[in-house]
């Protein structure tokens, strides 16, 4: 069931008086749901056999992934099981993901693993958004997975965005060219990575809460785009801020847009595959 907004805010009113800095990954996916930002159908597993139940309802292949607030990186963690065929795969994957989180971060605190429908893409991009200390909420574009931190193709814009604006971004990137599609492949649906963009803006402007989104990666076909991997950062409602030239703005942009720069705001949360 698709939640309403005053119930959404009830949960981030919720997570912020438990002292929570970030939605859990079912959480993120009920604001995913509200705003029509498609995600995979999934689960989370607390033990093997409900592993193997979520995975049956779903149907094969699936893919399996921990969850844990402390391990951003999961396939440096070892914490990524893809192509997973059968109920005997999902108990030792289950098992594997486990025992690899705990070697790799011993005293990080596991949700369970997420049981997630597989689905595959020709290209791999990016969604996110950052609230900046002086202009508010930006939204963010680039290529996505391991790609975003070697290559830092990213743009930004002030929120609120819309169709036109959505759509500028996608060709102000170095990478857009490849998201037209070359040498015979297929082009990204572009009216679908724009349509997530306005809604990753609406969402961060109704809730002045989420500090962070990030969708990455989100899978990107000629018929459509899906986020397979959601993080939102909460926090206390921003103050008002100080009202800036259109020039000051622009230098501002430029700064942020930089690759180079050290800009907070700049160091999106990495979550991928």
């Amino acid at each position: 069931m698709v939640m309403s907004k005053k119930s959404l805010h009830a949960l981030i009113d919720d997570a912020l008086r438990a002292g929570r800095g970030a939605l859990s990954v079912l959480e993120a996916a009920q604001f995913c749901a509200a705003y029509g930002i498609a995600t995979p159908n999934q689960g989370l597993a607390k033990s093997a056999a409900e592993a193997v139940k979520i995975a049956s309802r779903l149907r094969f292949p699936v893919v399996l992934k921990i969850v844990a607030d402390e391990i951003l990186h999961k396939t440096e963690a070892g914490g990524v099981a893809v192509g997973v065929l059968s109920p005997i795969e999902v108990r030792r994957a289950f098992d594997r993901l486990l025992k690899s989180a705990k070697a790799y971060r011993k005293n990080s605190v596991i949700e369970g693993v997420l049981v997630q429908q597989m689905v595959t893409a020709s290209h791999e991009v990016m969604v996110g958004a950052v609230t900046d200390p002086s202009f508010g909420k930006m939204v963010a574009f680039g290529l996505g997975g391991v790609l975003v931190e070697v290559m830092k193709d990213i743009t930004f814009r002030l929120a609120p965005v819309d169709k036109k604006a959505a759509l500028s971004m996608l060709d102000s990137i170095n990478g857009a060219e490849v998201l037209r599609g070359v040498r015979g492949a297929k082009g990204v649906n572009r009216a679908a990575l724009a349509d997530i963009l306005c809604k990753v803006s609406k969402l961060v402007t109704d809730f002045p809460e989420i500090q962070e989104v990030d969708l990455n990666p989100i899978f990107a076909t000629d018929k459509g785009a899906k986020a397979v991997d959601v993080r939102i950062l909460i926090g206390a409602k921003p103050q008002a801020r100080q009202r800036f030239s259109q020039s000051e703005i622009l230098a501002a942009m430029q700064r942020i847009m930089n690759p180079r720069s050290s800009c907070r705001s700049c160091r999106l949360p990495q979550r991928h595959r």
